[in-house]
């Protein structure tokens, strides 16, 4: 099943499932952006306090669209 296509180094979503996934994580990070900004006192505050959820959450989409891109013979 094929739900994102690769593009270089980023992968674009090509189907409902791809779109549902990568909405999501969008959602998720700009959730955590607007609770943490409302908290912090200077931009290093809300660098510090998004990474911790951001880089897990983008790692998380990245292996799902690496995995459902539809090149079987890349991770054989």
């Amino acid at each position: 099943m094929r739900w994102f296509k690769p593009l270089g180094l980023i992968f674009i979503p090509v189907s409902f499932a791809g779109w549902l996934v990568t909405l999501l994580a969008t959602a998720f990070c700009l959730h955590i952006f607007m609770f943490v900004d409302a908290r912090s006192h200077s931009v290093s505050d809300t660098l510090y306090g998004i990474f911790p959820y951001w880089v897990p959450t983008f790692l998380l989409w990245a292996w799902i669209a690496s995995r459902t891109d539809g090149n079987t013979s890349a991770r054989n």
